[in-house]
């Protein structure tokens, strides 16, 4: 459905830095520089962050949230010490386990350094 999903940002080196870590632990290579923006690349599709073209402040979207696959919960857990050590902070619960009408998922949540709520996700099998 997607092709890509551009945020903005206030530091570009900084969101650089942070993003490497973060998708990193999904085996997504070092994201590449285009004039005022990042991109990283993946099967899935691609994630940018940029300077806004403007000349504004760059802000966050209330009720915004972005969220990345992990192939396990020990990758959700690596996701979320990288973003931690990298200037993120936690949104929400602590990375664990939730049950609902979308099955057993794992999940971690952050905040990016401008802000942005991100969410790792590992949907576990079903049972049986």
């Amino acid at each position: 459905m997607f092709s890509h999903i551009m945020i903005g940002t206030n530091d570009l080196p900084r969101a650089k830095a942070f993003y490497d870590a973060l998708f990193g632990t999904l085996d997504i290579k070092p994201g590449f520089v285009d004039r005022h923006r990042v991109f990283w690349r993946s099967p899935g599709g691609s994630f940018s962050v940029s300077l806004p073209i403007d000349g504004q402040s760059a802000t966050v979207g209330n009720g915004s949230t972005f969220g990345f696959n992990c192939g396990s919960s020990e990758q959700v857990d690596a996701w979320h010490a990288a973003g931690l050590a990298h200037g993120g902070t936690t949104a929400e619960d602590p990375p664990g386990l939730r049950e609902g009408p979308a099955g057993r998922l794992y999940l971690a949540y952050l905040r990016d350094p401008d802000g942005h709520k991100l969410c790792a996700v590992y949907r576990l099998p079903k049972a049986g």
